[in-house]
């Protein structure tokens, strides 16, 4: 056991992030293409179905969230357990994990058929659009299983340090969803033209074969795997479900967030136009082009951070965060070049509409303006997560994307419309990084 994972307070700390996290960035970088190619097919359907995906996108990131959340709370209690030396607990937080996670399926399959009707009729008035809707959500929520349980294993995997197997393993679930979009939505190879639910289709199968792939991997390697997924371990005891979800619950409500963030937004943009709800819902595509691949440079700090933090090395961890803030930051200066000189050849990639183009350029100049800001908060979040410090990492989220951006955008729309909800954006952004400077400095006294 020492051995399997002796690297992680061996090696350089830069080559050590490097090497966990660009796998990881590159897997996302195919998501985000996967996120962008999606809403490419389905805007050649027209815009009413491109904004009956971005009405679909709230609870669709409802079923991410859990997902994410409980996998982060997983691989942060499995870090932390194999830095201690406890393989035991680490085996018992894995299966666990994935236990509780067969749990939020079900519950999903219910939500789904339940909510997804009721919820769509409150931001649209358009019968057609509320049916193309409904069709997409109905598919992504209630057939959500192969999502959270790939996300489980992903985070397993993450957590023993096994990057290169998780950026290729979510890279053929997107890639099979790229391919099969265009098949399935305008009828190729002798399938029926499904339209928006080919495109639905498509991502719930990408998902499930992923899910499969991983099963398949595990098996291969179980014998050497550095955690154990087995009934025998299945004990629900109160401290690790405890442990798992004290980091998990903060992990998805943060990244639920974007799900209320947009809904709420929704409900105002609504107010001007329609065009601007499918602005906003295209921005939140393009933006995973980076903050995904930042979120990467997290996916590989976590792991690190959480192994030397209960190894005691407080020293590399210092050090993986400093680095960690300079990669992201990197990320994010060329996120906002790219937003601020090329917005219009980017809406352009949407087929967009005149009055969308106009309104699309104006929207990512001014958004962007937080991309670099944002560094400081997404990578002290991470990092608390992996500390398993949930709460703090909750309230950097929180600041970020709904205690300044909801009530901010709303007062500025008033004297400024749209463009009052795009300046919120990078206000929030600047508050909430300062806020999380303070939060650090205050809470992680013990790693000066």
């Amino acid at each position: 056991m020492e051995k399997t994972h002796d690297f992680m307070k061996t090696r350089p700390v830069f080559g050590l992030l490097m090497s966990m996290s660009v796998p990881m960035m590159l897997s996302m970088l195919i998501q985000s293409l996967y996120n962008i190619v999606d809403s490419i097919y389905v805007s050649r359907l027209g815009t009413k179905a491109l904004t009956a995906v971005s009405l679909a996108f709230p609870l669709q990131n409802i079923v991410l969230s859990v997902a994410v959340g409980v996998g982060v709370g997983i691989s942060s209690a499995i870090s932390i357990h194999l830095g201690a030396g406890k393989r035991e607990d680490a085996d018992r937080c894995a299966t666990i994990g994935m236990a509780l996670t067969v749990i939020h399926c079900l519950l999903f399959a219910i939500f789904g058929l339940l909510i997804t009707r009721p919820f769509l009729s409150l931001f649209t008035s358009d019968p057609e659009t509320l049916e193309m809707a409904c069709q997409y959500t109905y598919i992504v929520v209630c057939v959500s299983f192969g999502c959270l349980l790939q996300i489980a294993m992903e985070k397993i995997f993450q957590a023993v340090g096994a990057m290169k197997t998780t950026m290729i393993l979510l890279a053929t679930g997107c890639i099979i969803n790229i391919v099969l979009d265009p098949i399935l939505i305008f009828g190729l190879l002798g399938f029926p033209a499904m339209g928006i639910t080919g495109a639905a289709a498509a991502t719930v199968i990408g998902q499930i074969a992923a899910f499969f792939l991983y099963i398949v991997v595990y098996l291969k390697k179980r014998k050497t795997f550095p955690v154990t997924i087995h009934p025998k371990y299945l004990s629900f005891e109160p401290r690790l479900i405890r442990q798992i979800y004290s980091v998990g619950i903060p992990s998805t409500i943060m990244t639920a967030l974007p799900s209320v963030l947009v809904s709420i937004l929704n409900g105002i943009l609504a107010e001007f136009s329609d065009i601007y709800v499918a602005v906003l819902g295209v921005y939140f595509k393009l933006q995973t082009f980076i903050y995904m691949p930042a979120n990467g440079i997290v996916q590989g700090l976590r792991p690190i951070v959480g192994y030397n933090y209960g190894a005691g090395e407080n020293t590399r961890v210092r050090s993986t965060i400093r680095y960690g803030l300079l990669c992201t930051a990197a990320i994010m200066l060329v996120g906002t070049i790219a937003a601020l000189f090329f917005p219009k050849q980017i809406f352009s990639l949407f087929e967009a509409e005149d009055a969308l183009l106009e309104a699309g350029v104006t929207a990512l100049r001014i958004i962007s303006l937080g991309f670099l800001i944002s560094s400081v908060g997404i990578v002290y979040a991470g990092t608390f997560e992996a500390l398993g410090k949930g709460k703090e990492s909750l309230i950097i989220s929180l600041l970020r994307q709904f205690i300044i951006t909801i009530p901010l955008g709303f007062i500025l729309s008033r004297f400024l419309g749209p463009a009052g909800i795009w300046i919120a954006f990078p206000l929030s952004e600047l508050c909430a990084s300062i806020a999380a400077q303070i939060l650090y400095n205050r809470k992680l006294r013990f790693l000066s």
